[in-house]
C-alpha cells in the first residue's frame, strides 16, 4: 500500500480544509474530530506524511505517542474525564478510514457509552471546545 498525498489529513495539513486546531509542534498536528465519539474527542497525527503505524518511522511513532501522552492529560483535565480511550487503527480490515497515520483521544465518564460513529458535531460546539483547550495549554 503507499501513501496517498491526497488523503483528508494531508489537506488538513497543508491547510486546503480547515480544521479545529488544538496544538501543534514541529512533528505532530492535534485537532477536534467532526464526528465525536465523544466530546473532546481529539486527532494527533505525524505532520510527515506515512500510511499508520505499519509503515512509520521510529521517529514518527515517537513524537505521535509524546504528543498523545500531552494531550490525553489536557483531555482529562479539561473535559473533568474519568478516563481516556486511545485508539489506532492499520488498513481497511483494522478499522481504518483514513490512510493517515493517526492516534484517537477520546474523553470517558463512567457510566457514559461512546458515541455512534459518523454523526457529524455542532461547528460552534467544536470551536467553543479547541478555544478552551487552547487556552489551557497556554496556562
Amino acid at each position: 500500500m503507499t501513501y496517498d498525498p491526497d488523503n483528508i489529513f494531508a489537506k488538513i495539513l497543508r491547510g486546503e480544509l480547515p480544521c479545529h486546531k488544538i496544538y501543534e509542534d514541529t512533528d505532530t498536528f492535534v485537532f477536534l474530530d467532526i464526528m465525536p465519539r465523544a466530546t473532546g474527542h481529539m486527532l494527533v497525527s505525524p505532520k510527515t506524511p506515512c500510511r499508520n503505524v505499519l509503515d512509520a518511522s521510529a521517529e514518527q511513532l515517537a513524537a505521535c505517542i509524546m504528543t498523545t501522552q500531552k494531550m490525553a492529560q489536557l483531555a482529562m483535565t479539561a473535559f473533568a474525564a474519568d478516563g481516556i480511550t486511545l485508539q489506532q487503527f492499520n488498513e481497511r480490515p483494522g478499522g481504518q478510514e483514513v490512510f493517515h497515520l493517526h492516534f484517537h483521544i477520546l474523553p470517558r465518564h463512567a457510566g457514559v457509552s461512546l458515541r455512534p460513529p459518523g454523526q457529524m458535531a455542532d461547528q460552534a460546539q467544536l470551536k467553543e471546545h479547541a478555544e478552551m483547550l487552547r487556552a489551557l495549554l497556554a496556562k
